[in-house]
């Protein structure tokens, strides 16, 4: 049976280029930078918990045949979130009240792989 959720694939022309996207402008750490050119490079919160672990698709392949959604939690309110996004850079929409209640901020990484971003619960 099924014990441990590991990690997400995805796949990348530019696998330096979306882990700096992850790591310089969301703040995620680099747990494992893996071979040459960021080859298998997990981002993270912790060596043991489950990360992102992005592949040169040029030279592995594609990981999947789609894009995927991230979803994260912040420290931090939305307004702030999205101000220091702003600053970096990022593209995003401005925060919003979901459907479900709680509020969340949506952007697109460099791939096109969504990120959902949600506020802490009070």
């Amino acid at each position: 049976m099924i014990n441990e959720f590991v990690c997400t694939n995805i796949s990348t022309q530019n696998p330096a280029a979306l882990v700096a996207f992850y790591h310089e402008k969301l703040g995620i750490p680099v747990v494992f930078e893996g071979y040459d050119n960021y080859d298998g490079a997990k981002l993270g919160f912790s060596e043991n918990a489950p990360g992102i672990i992005v592949w040169n698709s040029g030279k592995w392949g594609k990981s999947s045949e789609s894009k995927v959604e991230f979803v994260f939690s912040c420290d931090t309110n939305l307004d702030e979130m999205y101000k220091e996004l702003q600053a970096a850079g990022v593209e995003t929409q401005e925060p919003r009240v979901a459907e479900w209640g709680g509020r969340e901020l949506k952007l697109f990484d460099p791939d096109g792989n969504k990120i959902m971003i949600l506020e802490p619960t009070q």
